[in-house]
């Protein structure tokens, strides 16, 4: 029995790497891993985007409170930055989603991938920083302004830690 030359090509064209860290073991063409890889980062960004978008709700509804009109100039200052953080920490999760429809077969999913990585990376990073000033924001009503600060550079200690070190750092198990 004679194997179809289109299936017989696509079976050349896999490839199984055996770098550490890399997709070893996963039977995929190119086209396939792009496919994967896509799927699985629109599947993160539905994470990101609902974190970011409770915080920005959080950010809306503050000046519509009783207590909004206490704070300081400077208080009012960082609450705008905040909520300009937060709408472009938004802008930047939601990017990839758009930028897939806006090129949707036009065979740029390469192309995409590698943009919209850059993006949730880009977004990520800026919803840190807005969950940073929304933590010294609220604790700078609560608490004296060092105290507040101590929270906020804590706060971003962990987030930076959790979400760019740890991933970074080569101390993984050698097998699972």
């Amino acid at each position: 029995m004679r194997i179809p030359d289109e299936i017989a090509d696509r079976s050349a064209r896999r490839e199984r790497s055996e770098l550490p860290g890399s997709d070893a073991g996963r039977d995929e063409t190119a086209a396939e891993r792009i496919d994967r890889n896509l799927r699985e980062l629109m599947e993160e960004l539905r994470v990101a985007i609902i974190g970011v978008q409770v915080l920005f709700g959080f950010l809306l509804a503050l000046p519509f409170t009783d207590r909004f009109a206490e704070i300081d100039t400077w208080q009012r200052d960082l609450y705008a930055a905040d909520l300009m953080l937060a709408a472009l920490a938004i802008a930047l999760l939601i990017a990839p989603v758009a930028y897939h429809r806006l090129v949707f077969r036009r065979h740029a999913k390469r192309r995409l991938l590698f943009r919209a990585n850059a993006m949730s990376i880009a977004g990520l990073c800026v919803m840190g920083v807005a969950i940073c000033a929304s933590v010294f924001l609220v604790t700078s009503v609560i608490y004296s302004g060092a105290v507040a600060a101590i929270l906020a550079v804590a706060c971003g200690v962990v987030i930076f830690g959790l979400w760019l070190l740890l991933p970074g750092s080569s101390a993984e198990p050698e097998e699972y």
